[in-house]
């Protein structure tokens, strides 16, 4: 990468920074209103198309391949905004999910200052961080196409699992038939969290696309961190330990089913 071009990602970096504070500063202002935690689920992919929007706005001034950074944000726009629909749709009409409904009445502190400390800053560090390869990515003006394309089939392939998985559940969940039931249908039956999959390979696509780069590659935090916070942080774990709860058979879906990466179900 030139001089040039890091020059300008490590603005837009510094500008991406700015967005994500901004923009969580008003999350924790309505969350605070509302007194309701959930809020920031709707954020999330919000927040990453605010960044990919300004980050092609700053890297039209570069010497950047325009058509890379307008890529980054049609995928990140496509992605986002489909699960932030899908989520508040979900949490809407719903009270406080009991995750964060549990982590405010354990934190025995001011609702205002669990919202900032506990929800808002990690998420908005983890938004900065995951969202690294766009805002480099969008800089690089050497680009190598065929990385492109492998990256456009891997984000493919995970908003098929993500989006499919998330329409498959709203339905089971939608028929009264199943109250108090378990999800083992279609890609459910292949990986216990499709929809978390389905978010890694996202990210490991846009990844890979920024990676023309030697700054581009040393983005690979990005899609590590996703995939570490979808199964051992505020994901698959949390999740899991809630269906062991109110689930009957968890156990034996959990013993005849991937965990992850989608798998033939073992008999």
């Amino acid at each position: 990468m030139a001089p040039n071009d890091l020059s300008q990602s490590l603005t837009s970096l510094a500008a991406g920074l700015g967005v994500v504070v901004a923009f969580m500063g008003v999350g924790l202002a309505i969350a605070q209103h509302k007194k309701k935690l959930t809020v920031v689920d709707t954020m999330w992919g919000i927040g990453f198309v605010l960044v990919a929007a300004e980050t092609a706005l700053i890297a039209s001034g570069g010497e950047g391949d325009p058509k890379l950074r307008w890529i980054l944000l049609g995928m990140t726009a496509l992605w986002g905004l489909r699960l932030s629909w899908h989520l508040h749709r979900r949490n809407a009409k719903l009270p406080e999910d009991p995750r964060y409904a549990e982590l405010a009445a354990a934190e025995g502190r001011p609702f205002a200052q669990v919202a900032l400390l506990r929800v808002f800053v990690p998420q908005g560090v983890a938004m900065w961080l995951v969202a690294t390869p766009i805002m480099v990515g969008a800089n690089n003006e050497d680009v190598v196409w065929w990385l492109v394309f492998v990256g456009l089939a891997v984000w493919a392939l995970g908003n098929v699992f993500e989006g499919v998985g998330d329409a498959q559940l709203t339905k089971f969940k939608a028929d009264p038939a199943n109250e108090g039931t378990l999800m083992d249908r279609g890609l459910w039956r292949y990986t216990r969290h499709p929809n978390y999959f389905g978010d890694a390979c996202v990210w490991a696509g846009i990844w890979l696309i920024a990676a023309s780069s030697w700054a581009g590659l040393a983005t690979v935090i990005s899609p590590i961190a996703m995939t570490i916070f979808l199964t051992k942080v505020t994901g698959a774990a949390l999740n899991e330990k809630g269906m062991r709860k109110s689930k009957p058979g968890y156990d034996e879906y959990v013993r005849r089913t991937s965990g992850f990466i989608p798998w033939k179900p073992k008999k």
